[in-house]
């Protein structure tokens, strides 16, 4: 076991990928002399050279665009997006070819592309530098999204994510870059959990909190506070948001009754309404209240001042446990 950052544990999951398959490549902007903005890649074109970590030129749908062929020639290229708001140049490319083109050729093609996104706040940046971009891409049909919340899920979901032969988009909570925890790096892949699964990270009989990214670890705060109150709270980190562990879901929301939501992008059509309606369609006659959900105002992302007024807290989600109980 090695006592890992987020950063670090994806650089580790990355230098892994890279020294098992030669056809795997970094790419984007900053990623190679200077490790990236949050030096996630660190080290990686010293060790491996600049033809497999590639700085990239300021054109995030060239990024993309460049990875598409290359992944057609047999690659598979990880493109880092530099700051989630950064990403929407990107979006043709992402959702009108990544996305289709395995379809579009009856499964012939296969386009292996990982597109990892810093997402959220927390860390005082100002709009285009802490979005919450998510539900663009589970609304996008041939696109697997997930996204960790620990170097211990970093580590192993990178790797998988390369592995896979479908294009990915992998959000990396940024607030979370510099917690640590201990992770396994001589584990094997047969003992890792699949990163389609959600994962139950605390159990708990009276309430379900459903969060992925950044609030898993508000959540877990949250569910420690209840505690004092006498109230149970389990905590799932969904992990996967396309396609999403709807049955985990279910099961757990059966035997509490209770659910809320968390995110830190709007709540108005976030993504967290998609899972409200799975709750209630699959749980209505187990549900003690209504399915609520916790997220961010429908407003641009604030400047850094205002910023704690905008991502959900320990105070906001534990008013949304309350109102659960309330009915």
């Amino acid at each position: 076991m090695t006592s890992l950052t987020l950063a670090k544990a994806l650089n580790e999951g990355m230098r892994k990928a890279m020294e098992d398959d030669p056809k795997v490549l970094i790419m984007g902007e900053d990623v190679g002399k200077l490790g990236g903005v949050f030096r996630v890649t660190d080290g990686l074109q010293k060790d491996f050279g600049e033809q497999r970590v590639i700085d990239t030129p300021l054109a995030e749908s060239g990024i993309i665009g460049t990875a598409i062929g290359l992944a057609l020639r047999g690659y598979r290229p990880v493109c880092e997006i530099q700051f989630d708001g950064f990403v929407f140049p990107a979006a043709d490319q992402i959702i009108t070819q990544l996305a289709k083109m395995p379809l579009r050729s009856l499964g012939k093609l296969k386009l292996p592309v990982v597109v990892r996104i810093p997402c959220g706040g927390g860390i005082g940046a100002v709009e285009h530098h802490s979005e919450s971009p998510e539900a663009y891409f589970t609304h996008t049909g041939g696109l697997r999204v997930v996204a960790c919340s620990n170097p211990v899920d970093g580590y192993t979901m990178i790797q998988q994510a390369i592995r896979s032969d479908d294009p990915v988009v992998f959000f990396e909570p940024k607030r979370r870059y510099w917690e640590k925890a201990e992770v396994d790096t001589a584990s094997s892949a047969a003992d890792w959990t699949p990163f389609d699964q959600a994962r139950i990270v605390r159990q708990g009989g009276d309430v379900t909190l459903l969060a992925y990214g950044p609030m898993v670890k508000t959540c877990l705060e949250v569910a420690t506070a209840a505690e004092e109150d006498g109230r149970s709270v389990e905590v799932v980190d969904l992990r996967s948001l396309n396609p999403l562990d709807v049955d985990r879901v279910v099961e757990s929301v059966r035997r509490t009754g209770r659910c809320v939501v968390v995110h830190e992008a709007p709540v108005y059509n976030g993504f967290g309404a998609e899972i409200a309606a799975r709750v209630t369609e699959r749980c209505f006659y187990n549900l003690e209240a209504p399915v609520l959900r916790v997220g961010g105002p429908s407003t641009p992302y604030p400047p850094s001042r205002l910023e704690d007024h905008y991502l959900p807290d320990l105070d906001r989600v534990l008013e949304a446990v309350d109102r659960v109980f309330a009915f």
